[in-house]
């Protein structure tokens, strides 16, 4: 949650019981270490197996999408410490509203002081600066989301006036003992990634996702930072192809740093997808079991991912049916922008 690099950094809601505590703008590349260090702090004490590195936070910095870092990223700092930061950003959704969205981290050792909320306070300051230059012609509401385990984020967006809209689940499977690959639908086939399919692949995943709840980051910005990410590796794709056309995909992924820090050998199934013409013909499942072998044969022993817990197209079963459980719980919030706005934000 943050506030710009102009006069917010020093004219935003005080912390009276902080001595010392100071917002600023983000300066560059240089702020990223400290930064990675009070994200994986929160992480950590939040339960949520992530690893902020500055490698990928550099290329995801180099690269937003509706947000400018050096206006839209705040840093609270005492005596030259970093203690918190955050950042804003809006985005379209598939329903037609638009997401005015604030996140932000709080090192645990500065929580319970009323930083976060001061953030918060910021932060929407510079949504509404951000709104005022938009013509105000959808429906429109300030965002957030927050792992279900972290009580302080939870309570402080409450009492701001949020609401949970939507509910996330992270499955897990706790091994890949005894997958076999299933055969794929006739006329189907599995072909390497090669680098001209990789546009491809990401416009036929953003396509996929047009009917599902939230937005869909297409652009330029978006593609840049998928490929550029450091745990990128279209080695471990599973592409399903029918001729020249894209079917349905899994896009795995490994990442060492996570796996390193907590212990564990586990894939990641990134994106799951199928394109609408190609869909209940047992595509997913095929792919997530062709996911499980290819993982297993990389040295993994568990796979984890993602889903809507309201996913229209059910998901859920599909994962439960193929040895996935709930395994954590995050929510997404929004609060009113307007002072009406109408029963359903989209």
């Amino acid at each position: 949650m943050r506030v710009g690099r102009r006069r917010g950094c020093a004219g935003g809601p005080k912390v009276s019981d902080v001595d010392g505590l100071h917002f600023r703008p983000w300066r560059g590349e240089s702020d990223l270490p400290e930064m990675a260090r009070v994200a994986n702090a929160a992480c950590e004490a939040d339960g949520d197996e992530d690893v902020a590195t500055v490698e990928g936070m550099r290329v995801e910095y180099a690269d937003l999408t509706n947000s400018d870092p050096y206006r839209d990223a705040i840093l609270a700092e005492v005596d030259g410490r970093l203690v918190a930061y955050s950042r804003v950003e809006w985005e379209d959704q598939t329903t037609g509203g638009r997401s005015y969205v604030c996140f932000g981290f709080v090192d645990p050792v500065w929580r319970r002081r009323g930083i976060g909320r001061a953030l918060l306070h910021a932060n929407e300051a510079r949504l509404r600066e951000m709104a005022a230059a938009h013509a105000h012609d959808r429906p429109r509401w300030f965002g957030s989301w927050g792992s279900d385990r972290n009580a302080g984020n939870t309570a402080l967006l409450l009492d701001e006036g949020y609401v949970a809209v939507r509910h996330f689940y992270e499955m897990l499977r706790p091994d890949l003992d005894g997958v076999e690959e299933l055969p794929l639908p006739s006329g189907m086939e599995i072909r390497p990634v090669r680098p001209e399919d990789h546009r491809r692949l990401f416009d036929a995943d953003a396509e996929a996702f047009l009917d599902h709840w939230g937005g869909i980051d297409s652009s330029d910005a978006a593609f840049r930072r998928w490929t550029r990410d450091p745990n990128f590796d279209p080695s471990l794709f599973v592409v399903a192809w029918d001729g020249d056309e894209i079917a349905a995909a899994v896009l795995n992924l490994i990442d060492p740093e996570v796996n390193a820090r907590y212990g564990v050998r586990r894939g990641v199934l990134d994106a799951v997808f199928t394109r609408r013409p190609w869909r209940r013909r047992g595509l997913a499942k095929a792919l997530i079991a062709r996911s499980f072998v290819l993982l297993r044969e990389r040295g993994m022993t568990s796979a984890w991912l993602g889903v809507d817990a309201e996913n229209p197209h059910e998901a859920l079963g599909l994962y439960k049916d193929a040895g996935f459980a709930i395994y954590r719980s995050s929510s997404a919030y929004r609060k009113p922008f307007d002072p009406v706005v109408g029963p359903e934000w989209g």
